[in-house]
């Protein structure tokens, strides 16, 4: 039986934050996510620091936590798995643990 490769460890425990976004299917296109990146509209915390990161080739890691708003909303996720390929939504939403703040409505209610 073959060990393991260590290198494919690393591999599958981070990986670059614009491929990570896309995977996730957080954006349609990798030049979405890696625009919002270099926009630094995207905030990272990796063992407790907060960064905003300002390049796409950033590396995330398996339980970091990743911050930013889209169409108006909070999404704050933490890594899970660092995925293989961009798949179905079911398989995309096994890669993040969703932290965000419960629903609010953006428009007050009409009384």
């Amino acid at each position: 039986m073959a060990r393991p490769d260590p290198a494919d460890q690393v591999d599958a425990l981070s990986g670059r934050v614009d491929i990570w976004l896309w995977h996730a299917r957080f954006f349609k296109t990798r030049a979405l996510a890696a625009e919002m990146v270099s926009k630094k509209k995207i905030r990272l915390t990796h063992q407790g620091r907060q960064v905003r990161l300002d390049k796409p080739s950033r590396t995330v890691h398996v339980g970091d936590e990743v911050m930013f708003t889209l169409q108006g909303r909070i999404t704050h996720v933490r890594v899970v798995q660092m995925g293989e390929r961009r798949g179905p939504a079911s398989e995309a939403r096994g890669l993040y643990e969703d932290l965000s703040p419960p629903d609010q409505d953006l428009d007050p209610p009409i009384w």
